[in-house]
């Protein structure tokens, strides 16, 4: 099997499924190159519909070159209203032609405003504000700008295809950027939370220097790292050296000079200061990170990730979604035995049933046979277990099952060459076209 570039590595990908070399180039030389539309799964109500009982409105925004929390951030200010009061379905990428849902509550369509870069149109209303996820899918149209090998295409497709059974389809892996693009330490961070390491976790964070950084930042963070072995740490000389744009590094590092730094309760409070949400992430990252980790040696080991083997665990299709785009209903499991191993694999070619991992936390439970021992293998190494997930606040995690396989209807145009092809939601384009490409994950 062909390795994976080394920055992938790090972040628990460790192989291609397609062994011959890719097409090489890069992504996003202009928004334009990189457009993706989310595929909606709600039905709104008329404009004119009572506002008492539904009071959001639902935009569609197509947005060039913003940010998903700037452009929410923008349209609360240009409606002269609070920012808790717009919601979304799904987290886009700055630098794109997005298309995507927003809800806004209490507001008139007459009211929305102009703003630059955005086509921002009234759907409807709904009975409550969007939620992460509400969507069906996403649909991308991607060029690769300066290809070195363009012909590699075909090989790359007939490669997923095999891998799929038929259909292109790549493991489910979580993208670089779930782990920060630039300096991926989110899922370091969330193991030291799961862990109960609090002090390591900020330090993590807001010590620990990458490369890839701008050398003030660099400085800043050595700068904390310095202080921190200390025998007795001034943190009031960390935050003096870190500038004012590493934000939630300066939070951490106020609420230790507040509360003096030294007890592990300390630093949990310090984790605290950053929004919820981030909170969340780093936990959900070291998650990701062991999901990744069990899928790669499922490929090492040459187990099939289109059907199942005995003590896989599979997931039944959601009955809500499109059929031209299945997901799996991650309610609705079964555990695979040895006897039942010829029927649940014709689900899964049918498109009614996907093999799944453990993104592991406080209720679930690793499958049987050779996919179980994977399961624990990765968690023993990573010194984890599932009632470790039993933490406090924002930290704690019931974990879910993921689908391991994603499917793509691939389409390749060539001059220039561009993929088009939709995914279910919570899949990552990158997780396509990092086989394509075999390039440096930070030029996707």
């Amino acid at each position: 099997m062909r390795e994976a570039h080394p920055l992938e590595r790090q972040v628990g990908i460790d192989y291609y499924v397609s062994d011959g070399p890719g097409v090489g180039g890069h992504l996003r030389d202009a928004p334009a190159d990189f457009r993706v539309r989310e595929i909606e799964a709600m039905e709104p109500e008329p404009l004119d519909s009572d506002p008492g009982a539904y009071p959001h409105l639902l935009v569609r925004s197509t947005l060039t070159d913003w940010d998903t929390n700037d452009f929410a951030s923008a349209l609360s200010s240009g409606l002269g209203i609070s920012r808790e009061r717009v919601s979304w379905a799904g987290t886009k990428d700055k630098r794109a032609v997005t298309t995507q849902l927003f809800s806004i509550r209490g507001v008139e369509p007459a009211g929305l405003p102009d703003l630059s870069g955005a086509d921002i149109e009234a759907l409807g209303r709904i009975g409550r504000n969007l939620e992460f996820g509400d969507l069906a899918g996403n649909a991308f149209e991607i060029r690769i700008s300066d290809p070195e090998r363009p012909a590699a295409v075909d090989a790359v497709t007939d490669a997923l295809r095999g891998f799929g059974g038929g259909r292109v389809a790549v493991p489910n892996v979580f993208g670089h950027q779930r782990f920060g693009s630039r300096r991926p330490v989110t899922h370091e961070v969330g193991l030291h939370i799961v862990r109960e390491e609090w002090r390591e976790a900020v330090l993590a964070y807001v010590g620990n220097p990458a490369e890839s950084e701008p050398e003030r930042t660099r400085e800043a963070r050595a700068t904390v790292d310095k202080v921190a072995a200390g025998t007795d740490p001034d943190w009031r000389v960390a935050l003096d050296a870190t500038p004012g744009h590493l934000g939630y590094e300066r939070s951490m590092l106020h609420a230790l000079v507040e509360n003096g730094g030294e007890e592990p309760a300390d630093f949990r409070s310090a984790l605290e200061t950053v929004p919820w949400n981030l909170q969340r992430l780093f936990v959900n990252a070291a998650q990701s990170y062991a999901f990744n980790r069990m899928l790669s040696e499922r490929l090492r080991r040459g187990l099939p990730f289109d059907r199942p083997v005995a003590g896989d665990v599979v997931a039944f299709a959601d009955a809500d979604a499109p059929d031209w785009l299945p997901v799996p209903d991650t309610d609705r499991l079964q555990r695979v035995s040895e006897d039942r191993v010829d029927v649940i694999r014709r689900h899964c070619e049918r498109g009614r049933a996907f093999v799944t991992a453990p993104l592991v936390g406080t209720e679930t439970e690793p499958g049987d046979g050779e996919p179980g021992d994977i399961e624990r293998a990765v968690l023993d190494d990573l010194a984890l277990e599932p009632a470790d997930f039993d933490l406090p606040g924002n930290f704690e995690s019931t974990g879910t099952r993921r689908a391991i396989l994603v499917g793509a209807d691939l389409d390749v145009a060539r001059g220039p060459l561009t993929l088009s092809f939709s995914l279910p939601r919570g899949s990552y384009a990158t997780a396509v076209l990092r086989e394509y490409l075999k390039a440096d994950p930070r030029d996707l």
